[in-house]
């Protein structure tokens, strides 16, 4: 187990329930600061954080972390993984792992719900019939569903 401790704490308006379900608006305590940041590349999208966090350890079979409002601060904590479970990136079948280009599709739509798969093709720099048969194997893995149709619609990352 190790744990990182930030003075900072949460905003009063959010509790840790609504962190790990994203229910909650962010909003960068310096915005100047944080635009700097984004502009920069730095920062994909505020609020994004916790999520991307979360998304990294379930996709890697990591327990998750423990994120807890403390007197003086905000403390994470994250275990160790189990060795005898193992820790490989698997399907429910144990074998398949996550491809490179499936991280990116990943992190694009964590950052962009509403992306697509043309999008995804010009930004990874392959044909789009590669990315629907990567979104389609990220599907059957429950990674990603889609929600609504499949113009308007999104895609959610999983995260349970």
């Amino acid at each position: 187990m190790q744990w990182s401790h930030n003075p900072g704490r949460l905003p009063d308006t959010i509790s840790i329930e609504d962190l790990l379900s994203n229910n909650y608006k962010s909003t960068p305590r310096n915005k100047k600061i944080a635009d700097v940041f984004k502009d920069l590349g730095l920062i994909e999208k505020y609020g994004s954080g916790i999520q991307r966090i979360m998304g990294h350890f379930k996709r890697e079979n990591l327990p998750v972390p423990e994120f807890r409002n403390i007197s003086d601060g905000f403390q994470v904590t994250v275990f160790a993984a189990d060795v005898e479970k193992g820790t490989e990136k698997g399907t429910e079948k144990g074998t398949e792992k996550i491809t490179d280009n499936q991280q990116i599709i990943l992190d694009n739509i964590l950052n962009n719900p509403h992306i697509t798969s043309e999008e995804l093709a010009t930004i990874i720099g392959i044909r789009a019939d590669k990315i629907r048969i990567n979104i389609s194997k990220l599907k059957a893995r429950g990674l990603i569903e889609r929600v609504g149709a499949d113009r308007g619609g999104y895609w959610k990352i999983k995260t349970e």
